[in-house]
C-alpha cells in the first residue's frame, strides 16, 4: 500500500498546537478582537472541574464626604460577587481512502493543518453565535438589547440613528464597542447605502461601520424579516484551551478491513469560551462531561452579574428597508 494519511501526520503537540494557533488567525472573530484568549482560562479548561467559579469585587460606590473639623468619616465597604464559566469539550473526525493522493505536491502537514484550522475557525463562530442566543435569552440581559424590528415602516429599519441608539445602551461606555458582528443581507444592505468602509494596509484588508469592524456571518439569527446584528468591545468573551490529563488532541487511525484501508484524523478539544460577566448558570446540563449547544442556548443557564456597563456585548434587532 502506498502513503497514507498516517504517513504524512504525527499527531503530535506540534501539530495540535498549529491548528490552535492557524485557527485564531484565520477566524474573524478572533483577528477583530471579540474573542482574546486568556492565559487564566487556559488553565482553567485544563483543570478536572467543568465548572468554574471566579470571584470578584464589585467597584466601589457612593460619593465622597465632606471633611469637618472634629467629625467621623463613614467606613464603606467593597462588596463581591463571583463569574462562572464552563468547559466545552467538542471532538470532529475525519475519513479519506485517498486524502494522501489530494495532496500530493504540497506540503501534507500543512494542507491538513490549515484545513482543520479553518473548519475550527467556522466551528467556533458557531459556538460564539450559539452561546449569544442563551445569553441575549436571560431575562437579566435585556437591558442590552435594542429591538426596532417591531416599528412600522422605515423606523423598523437598520440605520445610523438605530446603530448609535444601541451603542447608547452602554452609556459613557459606548466607545468600548469596537466590532459589529452581522448577518450577509444587512452588510449588503449597508453596502448598497454606500455606508461601508473598507480600510486596506499591506498585511490586511476589513470593513467598518461608523469606524466598528464589520464581521459577517450568516450564522446571525434571522426570523422572516427581522435581523439580529451583535455589537461586541474588545475583549467580550474570554477563551481559554485546555490541556487536561489524558487529552488527546490529535489522533490518527486506520481501518483495513475497507476495501484498501480507511484512514482517520481524530481532533479533539476541551475550551472556554466565556462572554465575561456573565455567569453560567449550570441549572440544564445532561452530561458532567461537556455542555452541548442546546444547553449553551438555553436562557436559564446564564445571568449577568458584572455591572451593565463592564458588559461589552450589545443586540440589535431590526429590518432591512
Amino acid at each position: 500500500m502506498g502513503t497514507t494519511l498516517q504517513d504524512i501526520i504525527n499527531p503530535t503537540p506540534f501539530f495540535a498546537n498549529y491548528v490552535v494557533n492557524r485557527t485564531a488567525q484565520l477566524s474573524a472573530i478572533f483577528q477583530s478582537g471579540i474573542i482574546t484568549r486568556d492565559s487564566r482560562f487556559d488553565k482553567l479548561a485544563s483543570e478536572p472541574a467543568q465548572v468554574h467559579n471566579m470571584p470578584f469585587f464589585n467597584d466601589l460606590t457612593g460619593d465622597s464626604e465632606d471633611v469637618v473639623e472634629g467629625q467621623d468619616l463613614t467606613a464603606d465597604k467593597i462588596t463581591s460577587n463571583q463569574d462562572t464559566s464552563t468547559t466545552i469539550r467538542r471532538a470532529k473526525m475525519w475519513s479519506s481512502t485517498d486524502l494522501a493522493a489530494q495532496l500530493a505536491g504540497t506540503d501534507p502537514m500543512k494542507a491538513i493543518g490549515d484545513l482543520a484550522a479553518r473548519f475550527w475557525a467556522r466551528d467556533h463562530q458557531k459556538e460564539l453565535l450559539n452561546i449569544l442566543d442563551g445569553v441575549f435569552a436571560s431575562t437579566s440581559m435585556t437591558d442590552h438589547i435594542l429591538d426596532i424590528s417591531v416599528k412600522e415602516g422605515k423606523a423598523g429599519n437598520f440605520s445610523g440613528e438605530a446603530f448609535i441608539d444601541a451603542m447608547q445602551l452602554m452609556g459613557d461606555a459606548r466607545n468600548s464597542l469596537t466590532a459589529v458582528v452581522m448577518h450577509s443581507a444587512t452588510k449588503s444592505y449597508l453596502d448598497k447605502l454606500n455606508l461601508i468602509q473598507t480600510i486596506q494596509s499591506d498585511a490586511l484588508s476589513f470593513d467598518t461601520y461608523m469606524g466598528r469592524r464589520v464581521i459577517v456571518d450568516d450564522g446571525c439569527p434571522v426570523e422572516t424579516d427581522k435581523y439580529t446584528t451583535y455589537l461586541f468591545g474588545e475583549g467580550a468573551i474570554a477563551y481559554g484551551v485546555g490541556n487536561p490529563i489524558g487529552l488527546k488532541q490529535a489522533a490518527v487511525d486506520r481501518d483495513e478491513k475497507k476495501g484498501s484501508g480507511i484512514d482517520y484524523l481524530i481532533m479533539r478539544k476541551a475550551f472556554i469560551m466565556h462572554p465575561r460577566g456573565v455567569a453560567w448558570q449550570n441549572k440544564s446540563r445532561a452530561h458532567a462531561e461537556s455542555v452541548s449547544r442546546t444547553e449553551l442556548k438555553d436562557a436559564k443557564n446564564w445571568k449577568r452579574v458584572y455591572e451593565p456597563k463592564q458588559i461589552r456585548i450589545v443586540k440589535f434587532v431590526h429590518k432591512l428597508g
